[in-house]
């Protein structure tokens, strides 16, 4: 057994088959990935890494398993998910992925076949393990995968306190030791809250749409993530580097790539001087046209093209950063109540009224260099069809108060 001091949970006891993982490259190489990505050229102290998050997700998976009375392999298989659940990440966690995915077809929870060769499957054998059930479980299948990917799963109970911890922002404080005592299995081996407990949902739903906006989709955090991808095309273009190598790369050993290759040299510099593109347009979602929504690869790039055209600036310039349709997930956990296995969404009236603040907060971002943004924020209106009524950048951020303040009955 061993015990590792933690900033979030204080002391995790770390044994079997998970003490034998530790060690594994796979699970060290998370000591160089940084939890929240770029977000620490918004918050200075998030630098936490998803080693320390998986420690959390497997302190709280260990907890829940007790709760639940499971134990025997089944209780090891979850543990050593829990542990490596994060380690199909690549550089810069999720900032990447869209992109190693178009290449490669893999999601970070695609981790059959690094499960299967090197020190990770080695360990999960000598344990009498499948490596292919435990990469089951990281995907979230079956009755025990919802423990470590679900939407009451104990991934999403680690990141939101271990971020506001980090971050500084207490919007992201939720009362996790309740949350796991009250996991329960209902009669269809569904992850359930038991009965009485729709505010314990409720304030889940409450820390994750208030940590969206502040931290997870900062208009900075944004910016750089972008910026971050736009390097990683260039790199994979310009040398022998490909998605799979990229994929297993550490955020240092990404960087050093860029700074090493002449035509991402300046994408690098930029990042660690912090010298990021501004927003040119900044639109609501109500005053985006649906087909721009679900645009392929291809057509955003086609769409910068244009712009840069119209406003006459060089197409490097330009960026169109459109997130997908907003969406909470987390709305159809299930609560018991009265015995019933209820979707929350259905039970309180409060789920309306964060699904409307998610959609308020949602934009979608024309980024260029500062002396461009007006010239390239006028070419993004028009060729991509929004109305603005002329204000290019909305800087407003009371969609989800005024939501919630109408709902508390109080005057907007």
């Amino acid at each position: 057994m061993k015990t590792i001091k933690d900033s979030v949970h204080d002391h995790i006891e770390v044994g079997g088959v998970a003490r034998d993982l530790l060690d594994t490259p796979a699970v060290q190489r998370l000591r160089h990935i940084v939890q929240l990505g770029t977000s620490s050229l918004v918050y200075p102290s998030a630098n936490h890494t998803r080693f320390e998050h998986s420690l959390g997700v497997y302190h709280l998976a260990c907890e829940a398993l007790d709760h639940l009375g499971v134990a025997g392999r089944n209780a090891k298989r979850v543990k050593a998910a829990a542990l490596l659940h994060d380690v199909g990440h690549g550089p810069f966690s999720h900032n990447l992925e869209p992109l190693t995915h178009r290449r490669t077809g893999k999601y970070h929870d695609d981790v059959h076949e690094l499960f299967e060769r090197g020190a990770v499957g080695a360990v999960l054998k000598e344990h009498d393990l499948s490596p292919a059930r435990v990469a089951d479980l990281v995907a979230g299948d079956g009755k025990y995968g919802q423990v470590v990917s679900g939407e009451l799963d104990v991934d999403r109970m680690d990141y939101l306190v271990r971020d506001a911890h980090h971050t500084g922002v207490p919007y992201g404080t939720i009362d996790h030791g309740r949350l796991v005592r009250e996991l329960t299995f209902d009669q269809d081996d569904d992850l359930v809250l038991d009965e009485g407990n729709v505010q314990t949902a409720e304030s889940l739903l409450v820390a994750r749409a208030l940590m969206i906006p502040t931290v997870y989709n900062h208009h900075v955090t944004r910016i750089s993530k972008t910026m971050l991808r736009r390097a990683a095309e260039r790199l994979l273009e310009s040398t022998d580097v490909d998605a799979e190598e990229l994929r297993r790369m550490d955020d240092p050993g990404f960087l050093v790539a860029l700074r090493e290759t002449p035509e991402t040299e300046s994408f690098a510099r930029r990042f660690d001087e912090r010298d990021l593109p501004k927003r040119a347009l900044w639109a609501e979602l109500d005053d985006t046209p649906d087909g721009l929504l679900d645009l392929a690869h291809e057509d955003v790039r086609g769409y910068e093209l244009e712009i840069a055209e119209r406003a006459g600036v060089p197409e490097a310039d330009v960026v169109l950063d459109v997130p997908g349709e907003p969406e909470m997930t987390e709305s159809s956990t299930r609560v018991l109540v009265n015995g019933d296995a209820r979707v929350l969404h259905e039970q309180s009236p409060l789920v309306d009224a964060l699904r409307a603040a998610n959609r308020a907060q949602w934009r979608l971002g024309v980024y260029a260099p500062e002396e461009d943004t007006e010239a390239v924020g006028t070419a993004a209106a028009n060729v991509l069809g929004l109305d603005l009524d002329g204000a290019l950048v909305s800087e407003v951020r009371s969609g989800l108060q005024e939501t919630l303040g109408s709902f508390a009955g109080e005057d907007a």
